[in-house]
């Protein structure tokens, strides 16, 4: 090789020149744009370029190539700056652009776990009000439980559970009373409630039961709610007069209140008596509805304004075997025909809390719903085996398959069905003729991925998208993130083409934080994903600032995830089987978690729209996150500022690219020590807190330590 020391030198000679252009350049437009990436870059070009023009210094070579190097340079400068921009987000046609992400992404998810339904939002006060409870239940239960027969003022007579002629088939037990001798105050039940009642002062409370005559004369019955002492609250009386099973009335006030009374039916006229669904219901459901909601619990989910609502599980949908699968059907029509059964999480429920009253509370609070449904099979811990590695999964036989895909199928006619046709006329029947304009359907909830379960799940799948294209399906992936039904799930996805699946997990918090690139990674134009429970191990301000964390990486991703939801939701004081939960509660007062408030703050902060590079913050700091989105509707823009760490975090926000804003922002903080939380019991430590903020066209903002920050910035109209 013939080495030519003049052309050698011009090399040397453009690549020093380069260097020292193009960097130099860089550093003066880094300097502005506080681009630390590329201040490093500078520093160790500008030791080559030194270096390379030491070598170079005594020659006299240079005008070979300097009109080269010029141009050269001026494209090399042009790459890095654009890369320099892009990479801070300061380029902006592309912050204009934006990136539309799932309108629907954050939601609830509710599930009977906890007491959640029966003793919780549910608004029933009577347990046990049909007499169904068995050892099913829980060993120790029966027909009585929580009942208490009493015979006060020297009276006397019997009380038996009979099942020969009941109200309806699906309700089979009902109490017979005899009433032997009234004495001074006749004979009858009482009922504790679940763990008591709790009666407001001023409060109406609406009583009915289910009653027929064994005898011929018409009997008086006297209802009351009665302190711990006996003494009475409110007072109504009733008369059974029919032989066929009639309901009967009565509205009872209290013009003081108690937490802890008991609903008291006594018997004042001899005879004998049938009675079932005894029923207490304040009148002040949530919206005043019938069969309603528990006001206060209600409205904190109201609150949210959540996207969605998935119910009725978890677990409880595909049920502690065959048998005890969450059946849709079984839960419509009026309460005294609907099938009670066991819970899975160890209580009784009594549907009374159903497909209906889920429907009609969606449709409430402006909520699509999302019904899961069993994919045909039982839950994989059916019977304890969770504890022998899940083996419990049980199938739907092939001969049946048939009936339950038109299962499936008749929900979707019951919700979205005109009045006319035979299951939108039930839903008509209990009053709500207008479709309920069901747009997901969930099918199996984090099963085994067995054979079973695969070849079961496309029948019903394959006949859901024949017959309803215009539903979306949601599938499932396992019970966790990764591992062997995570893969044979998204492989079924993927070959069915499935339009979402659901994926669970629940971790401690540096799970959270160091998975903030979960989602960039998956492909963009295909099965979308459902975070359908997720939650850190705990309650306290690192763990909800670690979910602020990863919210704002699912907003990023809002694009692949089209769904996500906290789980679970509620948790009754004394009775709960899972921690933790967003909310804990017990008879009188509900207790919002600081998760809760994390929850909220991205839920009634959504947006449609999202905006890359907007925030610039140090990328070797993983407690500092951030995200940018827009509201279409409002054309707000809004950002959210995360800072799990124990020192203050420096964002530097760009927002010249969005034209004409207010600069009279808004700014919710919600912020505490690391081992903050909102303890059951005691007033809330931890509560956002709103101000007026200055919103300039670029800011630095310095995110307190353990902090929350969410600021809404209005667009000038």
């Amino acid at each position: 090789m013939i080495i030519n020391p003049r052309m050698d030198y011009a090399v040397l000679l453009l690549a020093a020149n380069v260097t020292r252009y193009a960097f130099d350049y860089i550093l003066s437009v880094c300097e502005k744009l506080s681009c630390d990436v590329f201040h490093g870059l500078w520093t160790i070009g500008h030791g080559i370029n030194q270096s390379v023009m030491k070598i170079l210094k005594d020659q006299n070579y240079r005008h070979y190539v300097y009109a080269g190097i010029r141009l050269i340079t001026l494209m090399v400068m042009n790459v890095l700056v654009c890369a320099c921009a892009s990479a801070q987000g300061l380029k902006a046609s592309k912050i204009q652009a934006g990136k539309k992400i799932s309108p629907d992404l954050f939601g609830l998810f509710f599930e009977d776990i906890n007491y959640s339904a029966d003793g919780g939002l549910y608004g029933e006060l009577v347990q046990n009000r049909s007499f169904e409870y068995s050892p099913t239940d829980r060993r120790e239960w029966h027909s009585f439980s929580f009942w208490q027969y009493i015979t006060p003022g020297y009276s006397y007579g019997s009380l038996n559970i009979e099942t020969t002629a009941p109200l309806h088939p699906n309700n089979p037990h009902y109490a017979v009373l005899n009433i032997e001798h009234v004495g001074d105050s006749g004979v009858g039940l009482r009922n504790q409630g679940f763990a008591k009642i709790p009666v407001k002062a001023g409060e109406k409370y609406h009583f009915s039961v289910f009653a027929k005559l064994l005898s011929q004369a018409p009997i008086s019955v006297v209802v009351s709610l009665q302190n711990p002492e006996g003494g009475t609250l409110a007072e109504s009386k009733i008369t059974v007069s029919s032989s066929n099973w009639q309901q009967y009335t009565a509205d009872l006030l209290a013009p003081v209140g108690n937490d802890s009374a008991t609903l008291v039916v006594l018997a004042t006229t001899r005879g004998r008596l049938a009675l079932d669904v005894v029923s207490l219901f304040p009148d002040n459901t949530f919206k005043h509805r019938p069969n309603g909601l528990r006001a206060d619990l209600a409205q904190l989910l109201a609150d949210i304004h959540p996207k969605f609502i998935r119910f009725p599980g978890g677990c409880l949908s595909h049920g502690d075997g065959l048998g005890n699968m969450y059946r849709w059907k079984n839960t419509i029509g009026p309460i005294e025909q609907r099938v009670e059964q066991k819970n899975i999480w160890g209580y009784h429920q009594t549907a009374g809390l159903g497909y209906y009253e889920y429907f009609q509370f969606c449709e409430d609070i402006g909520a699509k719903p999302l019904p899961i449904l069993p994919a045909a099979v039982s839950c994989q811990n059916s019977g304890g085996t969770w504890r022998i590695g899940g083996t419990g999964q049980k199938a739907i036989d092939m001969s049946d398959m048939q009936d339950y895909i038109q299962e499936v199928l008749d929900l979707v006619e019951w919700a979205n069905g005109p009045a006319t046709s035979a299951w939108g006329a039930k839903r008509a029947a209990a009053g709500h003729p207008a479709p309920f304009n069901l747009q997901y359907v969930g099918i199996g909830n984090e099963d085994k991925i067995t054979p079973e379960f695969e070849q079961r799940f496309k029948m019903i799948y394959d006949a859901v998208k024949a017959k309803h294209p215009e539903i979306t399906v949601v599938g499932t992936v396992g019970p966790f993130p990764e591992g062997e039904d995570f893969e044979k799930g998204w492989k079924l996805a993927n070959a069915l083409q499935v339009p979402v699946v659901d994926e669970h997990y629940y971790s401690q918090p540096a799970w959270f934080i160091s998975n903030q690139y979960r989602y960039d990674a998956y492909k963009r134009n295909a099965t979308k994903v459902y975070i359908g429970e997720y939650a850190s191990w705990g309650n306290k301000m690192k763990n909800a600032l670690s979910e602020a964390a990863y919210m704002t990486a699912i907003e990023r991703n809002g694009d692949v995830v089209s769904m996500a939801s906290y789980a679970p939701l509620l948790a009754k004081s004394g009775f709960t089987q899972w921690n933790p939960n967003m909310i804990y509660f017990d008879n009188t007062s509900v207790y919002p978690t600081v998760n809760y408030y994390v929850q909220k703050l991205f839920s009634v902060n959504q947006g449609d729209t999202y905006f890359e590079n907007v925030v610039a913050k140090n990328p070797a700091d993983s407690t500092l996150a951030a995200s940018c989105v827009q509201d279409s509707k409002t054309g707000d823009i809004i950002l959210k500022l995360v800072n799990a760490g124990p020192e203050p975090g420096s964002m530097k926000i760009n927002l010249s690219a969005f034209g004409k804003l207010d600069a009279d922002a808004a700014r919710t903080v919600l912020s505490g020590s690391a081992e903050a939380a909102n303890v059951f019991g005691s007033a809330a430590a931890v509560v956002p807190v709103t101000s007026a903020f200055n919103a300039a066209k670029t800011f630095e903002y310095n995110a307190p330590p353990m902090s929350l920050t969410v600021i809404r910035v209005r667009k000038k109209k």
